[in-house]
């Protein structure tokens, strides 16, 4: 009975099209009326409670200063910035693709809204400049959920809180595999330019370079004051989100000047909306949690699986396969804070480190993105590019494979998370 209501019951009402924070509060409901000996007093008390929490802070700071960058100029000049630098090799604009979303999702740290920026930029001259329709649009939904990678997170941030871990160690360890990732499709989308033949752009040139560095030193300057403001010491990641608000605001305010209170309003009200989907889905976590942790099942499941004397190899690549799955169904704050305390357990039993495991869950989350047929990226590409889903399906294919493969690779190798840790 405890298992279909803790399983059974969500997956049949996200089948019949229940939001996540409804299923997540539904199941909690029910469980606590057949299952669980507790009050229903403590669906409110440990909903507001799981919102009580500081590192959770950064997470409306980090949505709005994305949303500001997004619409104030700050993502077309680094878009242009690196344009500038990579022009004139064969192949130089999807590897500028590639750079642009890594760039752009350190500092907007959404997938979607990576995809929505660097795709309005990008994609004309993407299809005007050889490349076709599926293999752009395929590029831009796989790059874009490097946000979910890259730090600072958003999902790091939710990952350290669940699994409390040190947010600031999980972003170091984040470093490498999320450049690996972008190093990997660069690669994939050199070589496939050059087999095609498409065209050659214009050589890079020095003054080129130089005009597009003078008129992106200020949105540069975001990653600079970010990563150099957690790592230097001076302020914690919740702090550094809270002066990425400042800074990208006074930038896109007082130097480019494309922001008026106007646009300042639209862009506060959608950070709203998004921002209140996720805490609404943090808070709806926070008791489904709860219960699932409590009621032994997680105990259950690591007894289990030691039962069937599984290698660690393999218990990890069921688990990469099992989140992979998840994650194409699941947004990725919704399947850490709901997959987190049943998987950690597991891991940490096969002797897998916590943050590496973080890393590992985060990877399969963003490869989840743009998974067949439900990944959020493939219908907010086929929305904001009007490309037929089937298009979008076939696009992403060749990275959903390349990425999990590498995904095996960090996921064995695990001196590619940790060993800036060791040296930190």
């Amino acid at each position: 009975m405890a298992h279909f209501i803790y399983f059974g019951l969500p997956a049949i009402l996200m089948m019949l099209g229940f939001p996540i924070f409804a299923v997540l509060v539904l199941t909690s409901l029910a469980a606590i009326v057949f299952v669980a000996d507790v009050p229903t007093a403590a669906i409110p008390t440990y909903m507001f409670g799981s919102l009580d929490n500081f590192p959770l802070l950064a997470v409306p700071y980090f949505v709005l200063a994305g949303e500001i960058m997004s619409q104030g100029g700050i993502a077309r000049r680094v878009v242009a910035w690196v344009v500038s630098i990579i022009g004139g090799i064969r192949g130089s604009l999807a590897v500028t693709t590639v750079a642009s979303s890594e760039l752009f999702g350190a500092m907007a740290h959404t997938s979607v809204g990576t995809v929505v920026a660097v795709g309005r930029l990008l994609y004309p001259s993407l299809k005007s400049n050889g490349y076709n329709e599926r293999f752009s649009v395929g590029l831009l939904a796989s790059s874009g959920a490097v946000a979910v990678i890259i730090p600072p997170s958003i999902s790091m941030i939710l990952y350290s809180m669940t699994a409390q871990q040190s947010a600031l160690l999980l972003f170091t360890a984040g470093i490498l595999p999320s450049l690996l990732i972008g190093l990997v499709d660069a690669a994939y989308v050199f070589f496939y330019s050059r087999i095609k033949m498409v065209p050659l752009m214009a050589r890079a040139r020095w003054v080129n370079i130089w005009e597009t560095t003078k008129e992106a030193s200020w949105a540069i300057g975001t990653i600079v004051v970010i990563f150099g403001g957690i790592y230097g010491g001076m302020f914690t990641p919740t702090e550094a989100a809270g002066v990425a608000v400042i800074y990208s605001l006074f930038v896109t305010t007082v130097i480019y000047r494309e922001l008026g209170l106007a646009d300042l309003w639209r862009v506060v009200t959608s950070s709203a909306f998004l921002i209140s989907q996720i805490l609404i889905i943090v808070a709806a976590a926070g008791i489904y949690s709860w219960l699932l942790t409590t009621s032994g099942i997680p105990q259950q499941i690591v007894s289990g699986i030691e039962a069937l004397d599984m290698r660690p190899w393999e218990t990890l690549l069921l688990i990469n396969i099992g989140l992979l799955l998840a994650g194409s169904f699941l947004e990725p704050p919704a399947a850490i804070l709901i997959l987190t305390p049943l998987l950690l357990p597991i891991v940490t039993a096969a002797g897998v480190d916590p943050i590496h495991f973080g890393i590992i869950m985060a990877i399969n989350l963003s490869i989840g993105l743009y998974t067949p047929p439900f990944g959020l990226n493939l219908f907010a590409s086929h929305a904001i590019f009007d490309v037929d889903i089937a298009q979008v399906y076939r696009g992403v294919l060749p990275f959903v494979l390349i990425n999990f493969v590498t995904l095996l690779v960090i996921t064995y190798v695990p001196s590619i998370s940790m060993v800036l840790l060791r040296a930190h």
